[in-house]
């Protein structure tokens, strides 16, 4: 026996012993015993000097005396330890395994219990069926019998005399005689059999279910002409004459492309039928599978059904926008729209005339969307008044307003006379083919020229009555209120000649002012009535969104049940935020509303797909070289109002030239939040809010990626920031300054320099940093830098006109006499956007 690295290894000799036949087992590296296999027998043979089992060895209450040598107490101890922990796991492992077991036959026990559960059901509905078919079957025999025995009668009848009165009827036929009447013992026989299988018993059969619960135990009932229909096919199968279905002939909307399903559904027709009728065409299709019109309208001449074709933007024609009645025709208020170039005192006018500080909560002054406004007159006139943005950022807002409004009234100060927004209001006015009044404004001031003013509108054709024109023209002051009563005065005479009617019970018409999204009360959107009557409860569309009217509220911040013609609200109760110009029209049914803002939003999204497109090889070739040599500045850009973002969208498009442009990635209304700051971290933008703020885990969102928030509250602000960002991006303008000429007298070899020419300048200045061409016949030869520039055996910085100097070229030696050097300097200068 040997010991190595605590494995033994045991060698016998004697009877029966082979080789190969001994094993061995350990327990956690200690020998216990040693096996041997015999031919006939296996005999355990002790381990020399180790202990009996139970007795010593280490075990504990044994002799260690007796345990085997050369193991230590630690390593004694060690080893019982490690004993123990085995036990104490085998003993968890036991009891896992227990719980495992007794978990699976819990398992196999519910699932017996559901399999036995299942089938008695299945056995009980079996059964259920079985008695129906039963019933039905015997109900089938007395109706034939029944069946028979007209046909015996009418026949008979037939043939047979009509007896009299007083004969009794003999029975000719050959109709067998009819079956005794049962018994009263019978029938109660009959019951007690048929008992047990659930005919003519009251009790419940089954599972009780929700229509047995309430009431309808029958479930879906038929309808009274499906019953009649029934009957009619049962008297002529009893007639014996042929059971044919009615056809019901129907006309099929049919739009440019249907579904093969739909079509079916349309036809009433099965699935199958309409397949089954395409692939006799040739057409292997699918009921998922589209069909065009064409194909479409001969499947459905071939069912015997009649063709309406229809488009998409029929969708559209419930909204009727038919010629009114005179009769209904009453006189509504005047529209009238201020108009004129930014600080003429535009808001301020309106201000006095409504007596209102609207002006002193406008940022910076100025007007930065259209406000809406009705005032009553001393007379008691009712007026409304819509007041447009003069910057230049605002020429949608003041088309818009010009498109809804009756009269304009354009705003001139008399200081400053006219100006550029104020001939794009008159051009505006002129294309509306709206009358105008112009209001002088600022009359008060010591440099007022009423006169320069009407002489310079004389130039763009507008003609005051002042100067026998046909346009009036009114003398007024925002601070004193001079000449207030005369404007009013006016619009009410021009008004008055307009002769100003709608129809106030007519499904109501409106133009979007402005729109935006309010925090707590969602999409909000100012709306000026211009038909009928708005009311609570409406569901309207409005260009591409939809929405039921949950709330009306005027100028003043009241809440109003109705809007007739002429009058500004805000709507509440849109699915989202519409666009500023938008119309909104009532619809009868919230389907027909959605239908058709779903109809507008594809038709616009196809119009911005197509507009984006490149649709040939030189299209997409251009597109790909424009935008390598066009550098882009990326921005986000969040306002309030929808009208401010356009208008800043606007603006932003005529920022760039043909090497810089700005890109809006996304414009929308509401405040930053925390999707605005993702889509700018991917793109590397910058966001910039316009009178709304960052959420606050927008702005922690915005801290941790790094993205800058820019708020504004003028416009003007906003489009320097973003020309002087974008022109930040321009390349330096690379300016070339001639300081001097030098010509070559004569060149020289010079060790470890290479080859030098002797030069003498003669205009100007020659300079060690400055850049040099060599001239040959006027031709240059050579660009680069000088390698030295030396004065007699002096190197020096630069050498004065009339001196002799020698120049070595940086990387070039083809020199002759003869030669000129033209000497420069390279100056970058910055470049901003205009």
């Amino acid at each position: 026996m040997s010991d190595n690295d605590g494995k033994k290894t045991l060698g016998l000799r004697g009877a029966g012993a082979r080789p190969g036949n001994v094993k061995q087992s350990f327990s956690h590296g200690r020998t216990k015993n040693v096996v041997v296999e015999t031919k006939r027998k296996r005999v355990v043979v002790p381990k020399p000097g180790a202990a009996k089992p139970g007795v010593g060895g280490g075990r504990p209450g044994g002799d260690p005396s007796k345990r085997p040598a050369g193991i230590s107490d630690v390593e004694m101890a060690r080893r019982l330890k490690a004993l123990q922990a085995a036990k104490a796991r085998e003993a968890e492992d036991n009891a896992r395994r227990a719980a495992e077991e007794k978990a699976r036959e819990e398992e196999r026990a519910r699932r017996r219990a559901e399999a036995e559960a299942k089938e008695r059901e299945q056995r009980e509905a079996e059964q259920r069926a079985k008695e129906k078919a039963e019933a039905e079957e015997v109900k089938k025999r007395a109706a034939e019998a029944a069946s028979k025995r007209a046909a015996a009668d009418a026949a008979a009848a037939k043939v047979a005399p009509a007896p009299k009165a007083d004969t009794p009827r003999r029975d000719l036929s050959n109709k067998p005689a009819p079956a005794p009447t049962p018994r009263k013992s019978d029938r109660e026989r009959d019951q007690r059999n048929t008992r047990g299988r659930g005919q003519n018993d009251g009790r419940r059969s089954g599972k009780l279910t929700l229509s047995q619960a309430t009431g309808g135990a029958g479930g879906r009932q038929k309808s009274m002409a499906a019953m009649k229909r029934k009957q009619e096919r049962a008297r002529q199968k009893a007639m014996g004459g042929p059971v044919e279905r009615e056809k019901v002939i129907r006309d099929v909307q049919l739009p440019e492309t249907i579904v093969v399903s739909e079509l079916a559904n349309r036809m009433a027709e099965r699935v199958a039928d309409v397949v089954k009728s395409l692939m006799n065409m040739g057409m292997m299709v699918t009921q998922n599978q589209a069909l065009d019109a064409d194909t479409a309208e001969l499947i459905i001449e071939e069912f015997g059904h009649k063709v309406v074709r229809v488009s998409d933007a029929d969708v559209e024609d419930v909204i009727s926008d038919a010629a009114e009645d005179e009769t209904n025709l009453q006189g509504r208020p005047p529209v009238i729209t201020i108009m004129g170039h930014v600080d003429h005192g535009k808001t301020s006018l309106l201000d006095a005339i409504r007596d209102a500080k609207v002006v002193s909560g406008e940022a910076g002054g100025i007007t930065q969307h259209i406000g809406a406004y009705q005032v009553t007159t001393d007379s008691g006139t009712t007026l409304s008044f819509l007041d447009t943005p003069g910057h230049a950022a605002f020429t949608s807002m003041r088309s818009r307003g010009a498109q809804v409004t009756d009269i304009v009234v354009l705003v001139v100060a008399a200081d400053d006379s006219v100006m550029p927004q104020t001939i794009e209001a008159i051009n505006h006015a002129k294309a509306a083919q709206v009358p105008m009044i112009v209001a002088i404004n600022k009359i008060d001031k010591p440099a007022a020229d009423a006169n320069k003013v009407r002489a310079e509108l004389l130039q763009h054709e507008v003609i005051v009555e002042a100067m026998s024109g046909e346009v009036q023209d009114v003398e007024v002051s925002a601070v004193t209120g001079q000449g207030l009563d005369e404007l009013l005065e006016a619009i009410a005479l021009q008004s008055e000649i307009l002769e100003l009617k709608a129809n106030p019970d007519r499904a109501a018409q409106g133009a979007v002012i402005e729109a935006q999204l309010d925090v707590g009360r969602g999409p909000v959107a100012t709306v000026l009535i211009q038909k009928g009557t708005l009311r609570l409860g409406d569901i309207f569309v409005v260009g591409e969104q939809f929405g039921k009217v949950r709330a009306l509220i005027n100028d003043k911040g009241e809440r109003v049940a109705e809007a007739g013609p002429s009058v500004p609200v805000e709507v509440l109760g849109l699915n989202g935020t519409p666009e500023a110009g938008d119309v909104l029209n009532v619809t009868e049914t919230d389907a027909q509303a959605r239908e058709i803002a779903e109809y507008r939003a594809q038709v616009a999204k196809d119009k911005r797909a197509a507009a984006g497109a490149a649709t040939t090889l030189e299209q997409l070739m251009q597109k790909a070289k424009d935008d390598e040599d066009v550098s882009e500045l990326p921005i986000l850009v969040k306002a309030d109002v929808q009208g401010s973002a356009e208008a800043i969208v606007q603006a932003m498009e005529k920022i760039g030239n043909d090497e810089v442009r700005v890109r809006v990635l996304h414009s929308g209304v509401g405040a930053i939040t925390e999707s605005d700051i993702g889509l700018a971290e991917a793109s590397g933008a910058p966001v910039m809010g316009f009178n709304v703020r960052a959420n606050a885990s927008a702005r922690n969102t915005a801290n941790q990626k790094g993205v800058e928030i820019r708020y504004y509250s003028v416009i003007y602000d906003l489009v320097d920031d973003v020309k002087a960002a974008a022109s930040g991006l321009l390349s330096a303008e690379i300016k070339e300054n001639f300081i001097g000429y030098a010509n070559i007298k004569d060149v020289f070899k010079v060790s470890n320099v290479g080859k030098v020419a002797g030069c003498l300048v003669t205009e100007g200045v020659a300079r060690r940093s400055a850049g040099v061409r060599l001239l040959r016949d006027n031709v240059v030869i050579h660009e680069g830098t000088l390698k030295t520039l030396k004065r007699f055996k002096d190197e020096v910085p630069e050498v004065q006109s009339g001196q002799e100097c020698g120049m070595a070229f940086e990387n070039y030696e083809d020199v002759r006499a003869g030669d000129v050097i033209e000497i420069f300097e390279r100056e970058e200068v910055t470049r901003t956007l205009d």
